[in-house]
């Protein structure tokens, strides 16, 4: 099996009923609003390396974790500071992940013209003219693959690692079938 390393989880949750980003922005430091430029206000973290978006909705999305103990660290640390600021937020936020991006190298050189003919065009976008990778559509697990004739992937859209997992799997034991790696 492949190294698979998570590079990053896009998480979201609700942390309050409504929240007022303009004195949230005063009160925290490394807060970046700019209403003109962008509806939420950009909160980053260093421990975990983080970015969390605030929205006047209440709600918040974590990104740049490498996976769910960050989140979880991220949202538990921004609520515990808007909670010292007098900020109503909600106890126990549910988090759900929205997407991981995940990186892999299968080792072998992948023939990428072989590939795009073998894996059937319906799922294939191969363009080397306008990107350097072979863009694999999966339907189950619901992922992208980017596969470089390196053999290093990348797989987005993923929710689970055990997703992640299971489409590196494929991807490997069809490109050994069709004789291709």
């Amino acid at each position: 099996m492949a190294a698979i390393r998570v590079e990053n989880m896009v998480s979201s949750t609700a942390l309050a009923k409504k929240l007022d980003l303009q004195s949230i922005a005063l009160a925290l430091e490394n807060a970046d609003y700019d209403p003109e430029r962008f509806p939420g206000l950009i909160y980053r973290l260093k421990e975990p390396k983080t970015a969390i978006l605030l929205f006047r909705s209440g709600k918040a999305v974590c990104t740049g974790a490498k996976n769910l103990d960050q989140v979880k660290e991220a949202i538990a640390k921004v609520s515990a500071q808007l909670q010292e600021r007098d900020v109503e937020v909600f106890d126990d936020p549910v988090i759900e992940v929205q997407n991981m991006v995940a990186s892999a190298d299968l080792q072998h050189e992948i023939n990428l013209n072989a590939m795009a003919i073998t894996m059937g065009l319906e799922r294939v976008e191969y363009e080397p003219e306008q990107f350097p990778g072979l863009v694999y559509r999966m339907s189950s697990p619901k992922v992208v693959l980017l596969v470089f004739s390196s053999g290093k992937l990348v797989c987005t859209g993923a929710k689970t690692l055990d997703d992640v997992e299971r489409a590196v799997a494929m991807i490997a034991d069809d490109l050994k079938k069709a004789g291709i790696i």
